[in-house]
């Protein structure tokens, strides 16, 4: 009991103590109380309605959860379609983004300031979707189709598009594209701070490689930036929708070839306007979010 009082007069001494940082952290706690903490609050209550947008929201209890995996084969689809695009772009993009950050760092200055550019481009360039969009056009004026026919690899135009066997490959190639660049910044950062003495020590303890240096003082450095980028990617792959929406139509692609949660739960929300069901299906994707980043913590071990 002595204890606990003891903990509550400490606490009330350095909160009084920082008062002024707390001051400073106000507006950002309130924007984050408003945008973020409510509207999930939000959409988890309206999950267990029904709700329309013109009428009150009706209790229905568990069904909208029950129809989700009982009855609605087309979200079991947008899973199964969401978790291919996790586990293909989530460690192969992880990968392919350390790796590169690794050889451009052993760049000079200048190149891999250049280098460095060009890979982060892709992830503020917006909505470029048009080019892709051209690059695998389905007749035979698109730049793919057209030089594949040139090369004489294929005799006909391939509807890149509106196939269903490569629809979903050219969706992973896209979002691999876009999503690479805050994870390989990262990296490039984790790189640079590491402590150049370190690798002074290291060679004097027996290392003698680059590989060696890796795993044994720049990893165990760049923890935090490893996480970051972990996270970043299983964010950006789980919110894959803006993607096969603009390439495939998204929940109108060919038998549902590219729809994923969001393609889904944007159907039922922004179309349907069935927003407690779209509320569950929200929920569901934010759990499946929060366990994908409590493995990832469990597995870099933080």
């Amino acid at each position: 009991m002595k204890q606990a009082v003891d903990y509550k007069l400490k606490l009330g001494y350095r909160m009084r103590k920082s008062y002024i940082s707390y001051v400073m952290m106000t507006p950002f706690l309130v924007a984050f109380l408003f945008f973020t903490v409510l509207p999930v609050l939000a959409a988890v209550l309206l999950s267990f309605t029904d709700f329309n947008m013109l009428q009150l929201p009706q209790i229905t209890g568990f069904d909208n959860y029950k129809r989700l995996f009982l009855e609605d084969e087309v979200f079991l689809t947008a899973v199964k379609n969401t978790m291919i695009l996790t586990f293909v772009n989530g460690p192969i993009g992880y990968l392919v983004a350390f790796l590169l950050a690794w050889l451009i760092n052993e760049m000079p200055n200048k190149a891999r300031v250049i280098i460095t550019f060009i890979f982060y481009a892709p992830s503020i360039s917006g909505n470029v979707y048009f080019i892709w969009k051209f690059l695998f056009s389905g007749d035979a004026y698109g730049f793919i189709n057209g030089f594949l026919m040139r090369m004489g690899f294929i005799n006909e135009p391939v509807l890149w598009l509106t196939n269903v066997g490569t629809a979903m490959v050219v969706v992973i190639l896209v979002q691999f594209w876009t999503s690479l660049g805050a994870s390989f910044l990262a990296f490039i950062a984790g790189f640079q701070s590491v402590d150049r003495s370190q690798y002074e020590a290291a060679a004097i303890d027996g290392v003698r490689n680059r590989f060696g240096e890796l795993w044994y003082v720049t990893i165990p450095n760049m923890k935090p930036m490893l996480l970051f980028g972990a996270v970043m990617l299983i964010a950006n792959t789980f919110s894959v929708g803006a993607v096969t929406d603009e390439l495939t139509g998204g929940h109108m692609s060919i038998q549902a070839s590219t729809l994923t949660i969001v393609n889904h739960m944007t159907d039922y929300g922004s179309v349907r306007y069935e927003m407690g069901y779209a509320s569950a299906i929200a929920v569901i994707l934010f759990l499946l979010v929060y366990f994908s980043k409590r493995l990832i913590f469990r597995l870099l071990r933080w």
